[in-house]
């Protein structure tokens, strides 16, 4: 029988669950996306749904979901304005012009019709936008890795002792296991800002999730009550228990470094020459519908043991990769975590690039203990892993502390019993000895894989990575003169970019709009006219005064484009959303029924007919030529000819422009991330991901070798520049906040006692500056100013709407079978045979 699979549908709030009766539409699962029934893989339930219907009582992490307000639909006109603002600092005259008329055609044409439909569209939906940003995820056709997942790099464990690969990572999972069990009795403190409750839905999605392709664009599964995780060795698969049925730690830190040595052990065993040609891994690196055809494969053959060791690792809690290597710089270790490591020898890649799995959340960590995080993006944004990466650093941190003083505190509200002192009998069924998953490798997978490993290969040799760790000043700074950090560093790039190309181009950046109900991010648009007079003004002969005033003034415009922004009211998303409604009003039309209205989803009512931008047998308006789009200008979606005209603002060539990011940014992280990043998001644009910390910066440049080193010193050289600029405005501007014990040094008149005090010369350490400057900061330990944000960290949130998703489809998508709880029986046989699924390992002594 094959598994029911319950996939993503339309999320609903906390009220709307409680309003409706357990109904569900079900889906008829196609016979291509059948698979044998795996014991692991229960009737996994739609993620959206492993929120309760009901707060536990007592719980507190989604105490307040049901008090957000939603996400706003902005004023049309608003939009517009902003729209044309965003891009008039990156048109020419003549070409502006032309975007004017195309925004003046639509407000007067087709957009206020589309926006009621929005409106209409809207009722009862959690929020406007919720939708077509999954579609827009699941649709993505490209490789995931370097296109869509995002890495975190964290800070080494500040005891070096501890900082080995088997003893990290057993301390890493111990640390995520207590957050997933936070998550599940509703015990973790939920977000907020200044006093304002953020949204926790994203925490659900965490964990136990997985990214599954399917001929007809990719599903999100997932195994609400995984109990397991699955450790990659040398592209060799293994996988134990780690929670009881209560989500309770069944194995202590130990235990686990049993396990993962004896996994390490077993892995070295096979050469990784022979390992790299078996290691199914690289499969998910391939194109979605390329892999969602070698599932089929591995899925097809009766009898074959490969159903049920891909039911193993796609429902597991996360993945752990440990992997063989120690990089050696900071560059290295970024694409380590974000793509693995290309190394062919012999003809054979034996890179660490085959040591993954990016349809999950994965936890990577390298032979001398440098950590990191790489997580599929389709269900969380930045902010929530960055919390959960904070709070895996700091509960490393005060665990072993505790181990030294038991009275040191605990993030955690309640812990998991002491495993070692509990009854074996009251762990349940469970299987804690490593198994080793073998795949029945035929001789089409064989060459797949192969085909696949070459393909990943040129994609990373064609990125490259740069770092600049820089230590001559940061949050401290420049707040004390007087300038918002994002903003600060924001206009850094900016100055970077024209000094190199003489020339400005289109910037991209999120903002968190997670105080609405499943909220994700707006785009903020750096590019400004005050951004663009700034840096002509830095790099022309003009008094400092005059180069000060200007960044401040752009500074203050970025400054209040975020605010607008974080409040929902940016001009991407509304836009964006317009253009969805437009192409679903177009595909009810072709497929045309008396009762159509041109808005509903495909994905609520079941329908598996009307396609939608780019699906196959359609052609999109983006895949045309200019000169056919130029000549549908003008033509009005309400016209009802038979053509139905794309809107003149979705055809004008400003809305490509502000589609193709050449600066995307993003600013995430805290003390204990060491450097976050991402692919670039086109091929002629760089990807920025940066780390704004009290005394220094951290930023990660990644690009299609675009003199991806040349920017990073220019930016460097920008810093240290501004600097000087700064200081000869402004004398009394110092490197670091000062406390109130040095506010009383300056001059003021003392009495006579305290003359001999007076004697002999200040030292003010002016004369190290900028030795300092080239330093690296060495605040590594995490403060609960990690935990907290200013006005410039709440950007938080890290989007791909830049990334050419627009030019993906948008397919239709139905709702999933309702498979109620297995009985015992059934279960007691399925956890049976689940015992039996790889190769148990002989544990090692450790």
């Amino acid at each position: 029988m094959p598994t029911q699979v319950r996939i993503f549908t339309m999320p609903k709030s906390l009220g709307e669950t409680l309003g409706a009766s357990s109904s569900t539409v079900p889906l008829s699962i196609q016979p291509k996306s059948e698979r044998p029934a795996t014991p692991e893989v229960k009737a996994r339930l739609p993620i959206m749904e492993t929120i309760p219907e009901k707060p536990k009582e007592g719980g507190i992490t989604f105490a307040n979901q049901d008090s957000l307000p939603k996400l706003p639909i902005p004023e049309l006109e608003q939009t517009c304005k902003k729209y044309l603002a965003a891009l008039k600092p990156l048109q020419g005259p003549r070409e502006h012009s032309e975007t004017k008329i195309a925004v003046q055609e639509f407000l007067k044409k087709d957009g206020p019709e589309l926006q009621r439909k929005l409106q209409e569209y809207a009722v009862g939906k959690t929020s406007y936008i919720e939708q077509f940003w999954y579609d827009s995820y699941l649709n993505f056709d490209n490789p995931v890795v370097l296109n869509l997942n995002p890495f975190f790099l964290l800070e080494d464990d500040p005891t070096p002792a501890r900082n080995n690969q088997v003893t990290r990572a057993a301390s890493l999972v111990v640390s995520a296991l207590e957050f997933v069990r936070a998550v599940r009795r509703e015990e973790l403190p939920p977000d907020q800002i200044k006093g304002t409750p953020l949204d926790m839905y994203q925490y659900s999605r965490l964990f136990g999730t997985a990214r599954v392709p399917t001929e007809n664009g990719c599903q999100i599964e997932q195994d609400p009550d995984s109990k397991h995780i699955v450790v990659l060795c040398h592209g060799q698969f293994y996988w134990f228990d780690v929670l009881d049925d209560n989500s309770d730690l069944i194995m202590s830190e130990r235990d686990i470094s049993i396990n993962l040595q004896t996994i390490i052990d077993d892995a070295a065993q096979t050469p990784i020459q022979e390992a790299a040609k078996g290691a199914l891994g690289i499969l998910s690196t391939e194109n979605r519908k390329t892999w969602s055809g070698l599932r089929d494969v591995l899925t097809k053959e009766e009898g074959s043991n490969n159903a049920d060791c891909l039911g193993i690792v796609d429902s597991a809690l996360f993945m752990l990769c440990l992997d063989y290597t120690e990089p050696a710089n900071a560059a290295a270790l970024c694409q380590n975590m974000l793509c693995g490591t290309n190394d062919v020898v012999k003809g054979i890649q034996i890179g660490t690039c085959i040591n993954r799995w990016y349809d999950k959340l994965q936890i990577i960590v390298c032979k001398n203990g440098s950590a990191g995080i790489n997580f599929e993006h389709t269900g969380v944004d930045g902010h929530t892993v960055l919390r959960f990466a904070s709070d895996l650093y700091t509960d490393t941190i005060l665990r072993f502390a505790r181990t030294i003083n038991g009275q040191a505190p605990s993030l955690w509200k309640t812990v998991s019993p002491d495993p070692s002192k509990r009854d074996p009998e009251s762990f349940g069924d469970v299987t804690t000895t490593p198994h080793k998953l073998e795949w029945d490798m035929s001789p089409e997978l064989n060459i797949a894989v192969r085909f696949a490993e070459t393909r990943l290969a040129d994609l990373i040799s064609q990125n490259e990575f740069e770092c600049l760790d820089f230590g001559g000043y940061g949050k401290n700074y420049i707040t004390s003169a007087g300038f918002s950090p994002d903003a600060f560093v924001q206009m850094a790039f900016q100055a970077a970019y024209y000094g190199l190309y003489g020339r400005v181009e289109c910037t991209y950046e999120p903002s968190m709009t997670k105080a609405f109900l499943h909220g994700r991010t707006e785009a903020i648009r750096t590019v400004s006219e005050e951004s663009v007079n700034f840096v002509q003004t830095f790099w022309a002969d003009n008094p400092a005064e005059e180069k000060v005033e200007a960044l401040r003034k752009a500074c203050q415009q970025h400054v209040n484009n975020t605010k607008e922004c974080s409040k929902g009211r940016g001009c991407d998303r509304h836009l964006y959303a317009l253009f969805c409604v437009w192409q679903r009003y177009l595909d009810a039309e072709n497929s045309r029924s008396p009762s159509s209205m041109g808005y509903s989803s495909p994905i609520e009512t079941g329908s598996e007919q009307g396609s939608v931008v780019g699906s196959p047998g359609q052609e999109s308006f983006l895949s045309m030529n200019e000169e056919e789009r130029s000549r549908q200008r003008g033509d009005s979606v309400n016209s009802r000819c038979p053509d139905h005209q794309v809107p003149a603002i979705f055809t004008d060539n400003g809305w490509d422009k502000l589609n193709n990011t050449i600066l995307s940014t993003s600013n995430c992280g805290n003390p204990s991330l060491r450097q976050f990043g991402f692919g670039p998001t086109s091929g002629g644009g760089f990807g920025i991901g940066y780390i704004i910390k009290d005394e220094g910066i951290n930023i990660c440049v990644s690009s299609k070798h675009r003199q991806t080193k040349r920017f990073i010193d220019t930016l460097e050289s920008y810093l240290l520049e501004i600097r000087r600029i700064l200081r000869i405005t402004n004398r009394k501007s110092t490197t670091s906040r000062q406390t109130r014990a040095r506010e009383i040094d300056p001059d003021k008149p003392r009495s006579s006692h305290h003359r001999l005090k007076t004697r002999g010369r200040m030292i003010t350490g002016t004369d190290n500056l900028r030795a300092l400057a080239r330093s690296s900061t060495g605040t590594r330990s995490p403060t609960d100013e990690s935990l907290m944000m200013s006005e410039d960290d709440e950007l938080g949130g890290y989007g791909f709407f830049d990334a050419g998703m627009l030019l993906q489809a948008l397919k239709a998508r139905g709702e999933a079978l309702d498979q109620g709880e297995p009985k015992a029986s059934e279960r007691a046989a399925a956890n049976a045979r689940r015992r039996e699924i790889g190769k148990k390992l002989r544990l090692v002594e450790y």
